[in-house]
């Protein structure tokens, strides 16, 4: 196969929490997919094993996703992250691309907090971070809250759930905006691979 055709590899390592942001990571998941040639698999890291390990190892992008407890991302993927120091000292996952998603029950909630730990993970491991590429939604009168990017981040894709839902349910805007995230990962994965391959003939 060429370097066009050849499969380019994203992983979603996530945490589902109470499932909202499980479904944030299938839509993720589900713009990834659109891309041709991309190969997308889920790591639930709640749940890891050393064969998902080496399925982020083998990935050419890492799209991290939590839901945001207390201004942070889960104990469940703190507990991931600190993990991950093995591959740190080996540097096996530098210049991998990386990007991330989370979710909360307040508008603002603190999600920065969790976009800026899931940046500064990838930054210690000597990722390239891919910001969400969308303008703010929802921030005229015009606006509405089915606007792509209704609660305005720019680091990666948030939503919001109440915290009394117990059924899973996203916004659609929310969905949309995490599905253009996975699209976005994916489509800018093949240019670097790509190029990589180029250069390297």
């Amino acid at each position: 196969m060429s370097a066009l055709t050849d499969p380019v590899r994203v992983a979603i390592a996530c945490h589902g929490g109470r499932g909202h942001t499980a479904r944030l990571g299938e839509a993720v998941r589900a713009g990834a997919s659109r891309v041709p040639h991309t190969e997308v698999t889920t790591v639930l890291v709640d749940r890891i094993t050393d064969e998902d390990w080496l399925r982020l190892d083998d990935a050419h992008a890492i799209v991290f996703g939590a839901p945001t407890y207390m201004g942070t991302a889960s104990a469940a993927f703190h507990a991931f992250a600190e993990a991950s120091a093995r591959r740190w000292l080996t540097r096996r996952w530098q210049d991998k691309l990386a990007a991330g998603f989370t979710n909360s029950g307040s508008m603002a909630g603190d999600k920065a907090g969790t976009l800026g730990h899931f940046a500064t993970l990838a930054a210690q491991h000597g990722m390239l971070w891919v910001s969400l590429g969308l303008a703010p939604g929802w921030n005229s009168s015009s606006g509405s809250e089915f606007d792509p990017n209704r609660l305005g981040f720019y680091q990666g894709a948030a939503a919001q759930s109440p915290v009394d839902d117990r059924s899973g349910t996203v916004h659609k805007s929310d969905l949309a905006t995490a599905e253009h995230l996975g699209q976005r990962v994916a489509e800018l994965t093949r240019t670097v691979v790509a190029g990589r391959r180029a250069l390297a003939r």
